[in-house]
């Protein structure tokens, strides 16, 4: 099976002066403005990393779901964040590291099952096979 999706951008102007849109296949995104003083200077709006923050962190919570599945749990909840650190490294910037913060609650499972499927997740999910990056885990199972 071979899936493809995509995503747009069109910039306009200088690094720093310039500005931006980004878009989606699906159209979820539509024109969304991005710019310089969003990505680095803490500008309100959209900028890169947080649509892979965003990208990682759906993708592990469905993979986190099916190896739960696989292990005979159904999750009620899987709620995820990323954070994606974007640093000053040799020649520009990168991102340097990946932060997946989860909290699910999946009735039957103990913490010894979560943990391992939690884990399996984080090494399996496509978006975390995508990156050069360490790519850390917070996983808690709740009531």
């Amino acid at each position: 099976m071979s899936i493809k999706k995509n995503g747009s951008a069109v910039w306009q102007g200088g690094l720093k002066d310039g500005r931006g849109t980004v878009s989606t296949q699906s159209g979820v995104l539509s024109d969304v403005p991005y710019s310089f003083a969003k990505r680095f200077e803490g500008e309100a709006g959209s900028n890169p990393e947080e649509l892979i923050g965003a990208a990682h962190a759906s993708c592990y919570s469905m993979a986190l779901s099916m190896i739960l599945g696989e292990a005979g749990f159904t999750p009620e909840r899987i709620a995820t964040q990323a954070t994606v650190s974007l640093e000053e490294v040799e020649g520009g910037f990168g991102i340097t590291a990946i932060h997946l913060d989860t909290r699910a609650s999946v009735p039957g499972a103990d913490e010894a099952a979560f943990q391992d499927a939690a884990n399996k997740a984080k090494e399996g999910c496509p978006v975390s096979k995508l990156f050069n990056a360490e790519i850390s885990l917070d996983a808690k199972l709740e009531g």
